[in-house]
């Protein structure tokens, strides 16, 4: 198994508020889960994983000891989750790539936090042997694709109605990527 990194450590956001940005543990259940229940209804409807639901919240945890995947949170000094991020090694002849998830709280948006994260996680990708990482996100989320384009990342291509909300609702997807330097 490879190294893991065991902090990416405190950051100062834009407002003067801190987090600390560290690997998910199994311990971060019951907070990811306050997390995915504090996430507004239009949030919900784009994620790749449902945060309202307590099994995908049990699998996230228990997933933070898994060989090609890698997950960190955005933690408040009392302790509540803010953020979350994950990178995915994906397998077979694609072994080389890592999928990214991000989601950045209401509460932290436009404060540096998602940047901060961002590159947490891509370093994350990195020590996880990944040459190559993607991000897929809705063409309307345009503030995360300015994120990933100042790391970066550049749009590799977009697929009409690829994505189907929780309301049954298809959205255009952009598939952004960044080659990693050794």
């Amino acid at each position: 198994m490879a190294q893991r990194t065991e902090a990416a450590g405190s950051v100062a956001l834009k407002d003067g508020r801190r987090v600390t940005i560290r690997p998910l543990t199994e311990e971060d259940r019951g907070a990811l889960a306050a997390f995915g229940q504090s996430l507004p209804k239009n949030d919900l409807l784009y994620l790749e994983d449902d945060f309202s639901n307590p099994d995908i919240i049990a699998r996230l945890a228990f997933a933070a000891r898994a060989e090609n995947w890698r997950q960190y949170v955005a933690v408040t000094d009392d302790g509540a989750i803010v953020a979350w991020a994950a990178a995915l090694r994906m397998p077979g002849w694609s072994h080389h790539v890592a999928d990214i998830r991000l989601i950045v709280g209401p509460s932290c948006r436009r404060s540096g936090l998602g940047m901060y994260l961002a590159q947490a996680i891509v370093e994350a990708a990195r020590e996880l042997g990944a040459a190559k990482v993607t991000v897929d996100m809705l063409a309307a989320q345009t503030a995360g694709q300015a994120i990933f384009s100042r790391l970066g990342f550049a749009v590799e291509g977009q697929l009409a109605r690829h994505a189907i909300d929780r309301d049954g609702n298809l959205h255009d997807i952009v598939i952004m990527s960044a080659f990693m330097k050794p």
